[in-house]
């Protein structure tokens, strides 16, 4: 999966990218409701990372279960 199509699923979450924070390529987003955030890193035509990709699912089941 590529770190493009993560941010996309994130936001899809009703996750909210927070402008000007991380350096470089890293990136945070925050669920408005619950305060879940998730931090990321990658350019977005790389390939996400194992441990990218099972804090993505870490982060949706908890909004599923705070929501």
């Amino acid at each position: 999966m590529k770190i493009r199509k993560l941010k996309s699923y994130l936001s899809k979450s009703g996750f909210q990218q927070l402008n000007n924070r991380g350096k470089g390529s890293h990136f945070i987003y925050e669920h408005p409701i619950t305060n879940i955030r998730f931090y990321g890193s990658g350019k977005d035509n790389k390939e996400a990372k194992p441990y990218q990709i099972k804090a993505y699912e870490r982060a949706i089941a908890q909004v599923s279960v705070n929501a």
